[in-house]
């Protein structure tokens, strides 16, 4: 594992807990989702009476989408539908999008879920490289984890389940709700911190997305941009990196490969052991 430190003046608490991430972070269940979503919205952009050309249309769609990663899934919905009712088209509801977004995708990813839940795929074919691993050490050192995610929170748990690191987190697996409103990243941030009375440099988060660096850097807490490649599980993805260093990343990290840098850098004063 190659860590690059952004910030050279960071500095880290005794860690107690750890946010994750879950789709590009640590699963790669959902690899290509991007290419269900943008052609889908592309689709009913074209439908409206104002629209550009397919090309024009698809360029804007992926900046948004892109924009909004790691957010609730709902909220790219939702700016779907604010593009369809500025092209003069009558939008459907968002959540309504997004059922028929969910449908597409699980066409995409329904082999690799099935595959894993019946044994003929490896969990570790499915996650960045080095990654169940890595929750296992932090497990070890009694670094209590969270999973949070814009991927609807049914989804989540069994993802998880399939994977096999559902043991890692227990009940603090933390998916997107209808009522989205009522939890968000910043949310279980906040839940991590008040309910054990932490400081903010008590907390890591790992997230290949703006929002849980954003969200971590804000309360003070350490931020691991992980810049994977969900398409070969390890090396770094140079467009990621760009952005987790916009968003106030610390570090940033490819992959799980390697972890005793990283586990020294986070644990200065104990030593890494395999396990």
């Amino acid at each position: 594992m190659q860590i690059e430190v952004v910030n050279p003046n960071l500095r880290i608490g005794k860690i107690r807990s750890a946010l994750f991430d879950f789709d590009g972070t640590i699963s790669v269940i959902r690899e290509g989702w991007q290419e269900v979503m943008v052609p889908m919205m592309v689709e009913e952009l074209l439908k409206t009476p104002n629209h550009e050309s397919e090309d024009e249309l698809r360029a804007y769609v992926r900046d948004y989408v892109d924009l909004l990663t790691g957010k609730d899934t709902i909220y790219q919905m939702i700016r779907l539908a604010e593009e369809v009712k500025a092209r003069g088209g009558q939008p459907r509801d968002p959540l309504e999008y997004k059922r028929e977004y969910h449908a597409r995708l699980w066409r995409r990813i329904e082999s690799r879920v099935l595959g894993l839940k019946s044994g003929q795929i490896n969990p570790r074919d499915m996650v960045i490289e080095g990654a169940i691993d890595f929750l296992a050490e932090l497990d070890r050192r009694g670094v209590v984890m969270y999973l949070a995610s814009g991927t609807d929170h049914p989804y989540v748990v069994d993802e998880a389940r399939a994977l096999g690191i559902d043991v890692f987190f227990g009940d603090r697996i933390y998916g997107a709700l209808d009522n989205y409103w009522e939890r968000s990243k910043a949310t279980v941030i906040r839940h991590i911190l008040e309910s054990h009375n932490l400081g903010g440099d008590s907390l890591v988060a790992f997230g290949d997305g703006f929002v849980e660096i954003e969200n971590c850097k804000q309360v003070g807490g350490l931020a691991v941009g992980v810049a994977s490649d969900e398409i070969a599980r390890r090396g770094i993805n140079a467009w990621k990196r760009e952005r987790l260093i916009r968003a106030g990343a610390d570090l940033i990290i490819p992959d799980y490969t390697d972890p005793e840098p990283l586990l020294e850098m986070l644990f200065p004063c104990s030593r890494f052991r395999s396990s």
